[in-house]
């Protein structure tokens, strides 16, 4: 057996899943660069970083108690999940089916678009020391909310607010707004119910928040 993955991953491939070209670098040495990986090999690699590398929960300390089932430490089983699932341009994703999950296995893992990932994960952005969505301007004096759409990447601003609850409110509102509308774009509908029921369940108490 051959050098585990992360310490952990055991690639049982039986075929090449990179491949590397010579090149001569600018001092005369030969060296290589990678020209192609497996893109089922690229996605179960970059989750046993996420599971088990000590620099990245150093870097990411969101992904601390996060970990890979069993079964799928081994590459041609996660490899023959993904196979089944529609995974060509979106991205592994362990918490939306299961809120709060830690474990990267079947039953709580699906792909996601970009633009669902980075939605997601706005909802438990730093808060710093006001409520998710809020900070405070302090030429204004006042609160002010701000929410970014998921549509363009950008930061909308929702107005200025005497109290952080009201400012907070407006944040969540406009949550619930762009969840609804990416929800109808979702071809996979657990992901769409995802979305949807994400905010519904926290539709009356917004401080809930992660």
């Amino acid at each position: 057996m051959g050098k585990l993955v992360h310490g952990v991953g055991i690639n049982d491939a039986d075929y090449v899943v990179t491949v590397h070209e010579q090149y001569r670098h600018v001092d005369g040495k030969l060296k290589l660069k990678q020209v192609w990986m497996c893109p089922f090999y690229q996605t179960w690699k970059g989750m046993l970083e996420r599971g088990y590398s000590v620099n990245y929960k150093l870097k990411f300390p969101t992904y601390k108690d996060v970990t890979v089932c069993e079964e799928w430490l081994l590459f041609s089983t996660f490899k023959s999940w993904m196979e089944k699932q529609e995974w060509e341009g979106l991205q592994l994703d362990k918490d939306l089916l299961v809120k709060g999950n830690k474990v990267y296995r079947p039953e709580a893992c699906v792909f996601v678009s970009g633009q669902v990932n980075s939605f997601m994960l706005d909802c438990g952005a730093s808060k710093g020391n006001y409520k998710i969505g809020v900070s405070w301007n302090k030429q204004n004096g006042k609160f002010m909310a701000r929410c970014n759409n998921p549509f363009n990447s950008e930061q909308e601003y929702l107005g200025y607010f005497t109290d952080e609850e009201d400012a907070h409110q407006a944040w969540f509102d406009k949550k619930i707004e762009h969840a609804y509308t990416l929800a109808a774009l979702q071809v996979d509908e657990r992901v769409a119910k995802a979305l949807i029921d994400y905010y519904k369940f926290y539709g009356t108490t917004p401080e809930n928040f992660p």
